[in-house]
């Protein structure tokens, strides 16, 4: 397993980050245990997960996650500093907080009862999962799909001071060492930037966007903000909601995958562009002697800019798959044939 510097917080992580997001609801403790020794043993020390989870976010499942991450430090207690752990704070959900967006007092809130779940006395990355403003992630990275213009840059930037004062008071207090983003934009990262240097406040030092072969958005713009910023780059769902694997194509639900489960968002990514670059790719993988799964990985984790890619699965057999994947040379043949098919299918959903 290869490593990269997280920003400017001084930690190094793993190329692979492990995603937790379906334990508690598609995973059970037993097999989240299994999970994290194995991938410990591989050599990944990067773990990441949200207060929402488990997926798909329901009032039930909210919590679970962690909860079962705690359970396992609780049983492993020396184990703790083996890993970076990562979780969110998530706005705007009826059930959590009453939906109220994120605040100072949210933050504080958010974070004593994350800890408690996770049986930990610290998180070393607390992210913010999506901003209170609407952005363009799960979706809406189409032009009008929502207006810019409804926001004030004023009313924004001070509700982003706001939040980064909560954060300060958890640092301060040794509840969380570093701070980052999810699902932003380059405004969002520079204003926080901005803010941090202005008022002495933490640094965020990460961004989370969903990144793949079908959704590259982010290249060049946000990517190159983020390296010349030293701000690590993380794509979560490199598999495109596991579509990239293949498994979905010409309809197939697979008994117990994530699409035979109620989304909060719809099936937005199943296009027919979608699945004609798919199939592209699948061709491409086979030729290769490699799984889809693994190409699309594969290709996360050699695009210039990208320091960890967040990787999921529901089966041990899948995990192994994934974490294979970082071993693969991304050679010049490879590279010429996927980036034929990204600029036929620039933007499938």
């Amino acid at each position: 397993m290869r490593y990269s510097p997280l920003g400017t917080s001084g930690l190094e992580v793993s190329r692979a980050c492990l995603g937790t997001m379906t334990w508690g609801t598609q995973n059970t403790q037993q097999d989240a245990d299994e999970q994290i020794a194995y991938a410990l043993d591989q050599g990944i020390n990067f773990i990441d997960t949200a207060e929402m989870y488990s997926i798909p976010p329901t009032p039930e499942s909210y919590g679970k996650t962690e909860t079962i991450i705690g359970n396992w430090l609780a049983r492993n207690p020396s184990r703790r500093s083996e890993f970076v752990l990562a979780s969110k704070i998530a706005p705007g959900l009826r059930w959590v907080r009453e939906g109220r967006p994120l605040s100072r007092s949210a933050v504080i809130e958010a974070v004593d009862h994350s800890l408690q779940r996770l049986q930990t006395d610290y998180i070393d990355l607390y992210q913010l999962h999506w901003p209170n403003r609407i952005s363009p992630h799960f979706g809406k990275h189409f032009p009008n799909r929502y207006a810019v213009t409804a926001f004030n840059a004023e009313a924004e930037t001070a509700g982003m001071l706001d939040i980064l004062e909560g954060l300060d008071v958890c640092v301060k207090a040794g509840k969380i060492r570093h701070c980052g983003l999810s699902d932003d934009t380059p405004w969002g990262i520079a204003t926080y930037l901005k803010l941090s240097e202005q008022h002495n406040l933490p640094r965020m030092v990460s961004i989370q966007n969903e990144f793949n072969l079908l959704h590259s958005k982010d290249w060049p713009y946000l990517v190159e903000h983020c390296v010349m910023e030293q701000v690590a780059f993380l794509p979560w769902s490199p598999l495109a909601g596991g579509m990239l694997s293949g498994k979905y194509l010409g309809g197939a639900r697979p008994e117990g995958s994530r699409w035979t489960l109620t989304q909060r968002n719809g099936l937005f990514r199943e296009t027919e562009a979608s699945n004609a670059a798919i199939e592209a790719y699948v061709a491409i993988a086979r030729k290769h002697d490699i799984t889809p799964s693994q190409l699309a990985i594969a290709w996360c984790d050699q695009v210039d800019g990208v320091t960890s890619t967040i990787i999921g699965a529901t089966t041990m057999d899948q995990l192994q798959e994934d974490i294979a994947a970082f071993d693969i040379e991304f050679n010049d043949e490879l590279k010429a044939e996927v980036s034929e098919v990204v600029k036929r299918f620039t933007v499938p959903f």
